[in-house]
């Protein structure tokens, strides 16, 4: 009899190509799945240039000049675009920014089919916000260790939070979770359990 299933869009042509026979466990086999699902450095570089694309697009319509670059950090595709006049593009405490890499991120997943982590940045937006955000969450953590009562911070985007959670994470002594639902979403900072 011969096959004649399409395989899932989950199954890889490596997992289905791997023999039930070769002495590797299932744990082994899927722990080889898993590392090769994990995209490489040269597709996450392609998917900044679609974004970067799409960006210099959106640039032209709205006759913005800046300067784009694609790369890879941390394991994310990266798009930055640095100019004059681009605050427009941030918005009020970066709701365009986030909109804008909402989009990019649909752009790609639109010619790849592969969901995104796309990261963009305007005008040094977001590392100027970490520093910020590391400040603010410095603060917080001195105030949990001083008077011993949780901290709630103010509601925040994704992005902001996960900047907040990385420097509470980094200290001993602290802990911090996400509460509430978007977009009033905010961080509470309390002594470690």
């Amino acid at each position: 009899m011969t096959e004649t299933s399409i395989p899932s869009a989950d199954a890889s042509v490596d997992e289905e190509s791997v023999p039930a026979a070769t002495g590797e466990n299932e744990e082994t086999r899927a722990e080889g799945v898993r590392e090769k699902k994990a995209p490489a450095e040269s597709e996450l570089f392609g998917q900044s240039e679609i974004a970067a694309d799409y960006i210099e697009g959106l640039l032209d319509i709205l006759d913005y000049d800046g300067d784009i670059d694609e790369l890879v950090s941390g394991g994310r595709p990266v798009v930055e675009v640095v100019g004059d006049r681009l605050q427009n593009l941030v918005g009020q405490r970066g709701a365009t920014l986030e909109a804008l890499q909402e989009l990019a991120r649909l752009a790609v997943f639109r010619q790849t089919g592969t969901p995104s982590r796309l990261l963009l940045d305007v005008g040094g937006y977001r590392a100027n916000r970490r520093k910020e955000l590391a400040a603010v969450a410095r603060n917080a953590v001195e105030k949990v260790k001083e008077y011993g009562e949780p901290v709630r911070l103010e509601p925040m985007s994704a992005f902001e939070r996960k900047c907040v959670h990385d420097v509470v994470n980094a200290l001993t002594g602290v802990e911090s979770e996400s509460e509430g639902v978007e977009p009033n979403r905010r961080i509470v900072v309390r002594p470690a359990a």
